[in-house]
């Protein structure tokens, strides 16, 4: 089974970081996104792995090579932003007919892995959500997927797509991409992986409904630090305190990272060669490489290299008074 994972978005949600790093490069408690999917790939055997690669395409290259010299990895361009399913087409000469499964670069899931790969059939990971208008949604009638719709303004259900699929007719879904394109098919201006899946419906593949448990989305700055925090619960790493520091956990600290005067935690991830001197961290995402300095930072998330210095003061005020610090 091979593994087709699309990380060729631009990330605009995450800017300023994504300016200089891609997206699924960005660290979450204590690894990059990328790595917490790759990892859970390689721990139930799959270890040949295409990815859909865009701008800074060449940073995520050289990380998957360093980082993972097993992991048979191939690496094809998405040229153009055209959509889920375009990304899908341009891998399509990487996998011959074999079963795939297609996991969105940006999303960590919580979820059974090993009995997903196993399904006997084609199948989508869903979550029921408050509001799906937002997402592709799914119709289900006894388990079997019956629609999908892109984006609905009157959803047909509250079961959203996850961005977890299991394809076993991987040709059919290649077939169904291409009438797409070949049609100029497309959905709010792009070429719709929900489209495709319709589309192999139609044509009596049976599809079903894979229940998410949790659903973690790394587009957006809450939602990255949502993750961060979900990730730090479950993996609970010991932490050695420093001597003149006080760590809370859950929290991640590099071998490498300096902590002096400080109080970090909980929910704290500290880089690679990060400095934090005089502070109160808590909530936030420290990168590589970053000097942070008597200030107080809870959800905050600061970028490899970046410095964030503060100042304290001594005061001596007297009652009813108000002071405002710009």
């Amino acid at each position: 089974m091979r593994a087709v994972i699309p990380v060729a978005g631009y990330g605009t949600r995450l800017r300023p970081h994504t300016y200089t790093v891609p997206k699924v490069l960005l660290n979450v408690a204590g690894k990059p996104i990328i790595a917490h999917i790759l990892d859970s790939l390689i721990s139930h055997g799959i270890t040949d792995v295409t990815f859909v690669v865009g701008p800074m395409g060449e940073q995520i290259e050289q990380y998957v090579r360093l980082r993972y010299p097993s992991l048979r990895a191939v690496f094809v361009e998405q040229t153009e932003p055209l959509g889920l399913g375009h990304a899908i087409w341009c891998a399509r000469t990487t996998f011959n007919h074999e079963p795939i499964i297609i996991i969105l670069g940006d999303t960590i899931f919580d979820a059974d892995l090993e009995r997903f790969v196993h399904s006997p059939t084609s199948a989508i990971g869903v979550k029921e959500v408050e509001d799906p208008r937002r997402f592709g949604v799914v119709e289900v009638a006894d388990g079997d997927i019956v629609r999908l719709v892109e984006k609905p303004s009157d959803p047909p259900s509250h079961l959203a797509i996850v961005g977890l699929y299991l394809i076993r007719n991987s040709r059919l879904l290649v077939e169904c991409l291409e009438h797409l394109i070949a049609r100029e098919i497309r959905t709010k201006g792009e070429y719709q992986l929900t489209d495709a899946l319709q589309c192999m419906l139609d044509r009596s593949e049976r599809i079903t409904a894979f229940p998410i448990e949790g659903w973690y989305d790394c587009g957006k700055p809450e939602t990255l630090l949502e993750t961060n925090r979900f990730l730090l619960e479950r993996s609970q790493q010991s932490v050695m305190p420093p001597t003149n520091a006080i760590v809370l956990p859950p929290s991640y600290i590099a071998p490498t990272a300096s902590i002096e005067r400080s109080i970090v935690g909980p929910y704290a991830t500290i880089g690679d060669g990060a400095i934090v001197s005089d502070a109160r961290v808590a909530n936030s995402i420290i990168g590589a490489g970053a000097r942070v300095s008597a200030v107080v930072l809870t959800g905050s998330i600061i970028g490899n290299n970046a410095t964030v210095c503060g100042s304290f003061h001594t005061l001596n005020v007297g009652d009813s008074s108000q002071i405002n610090y710009a």
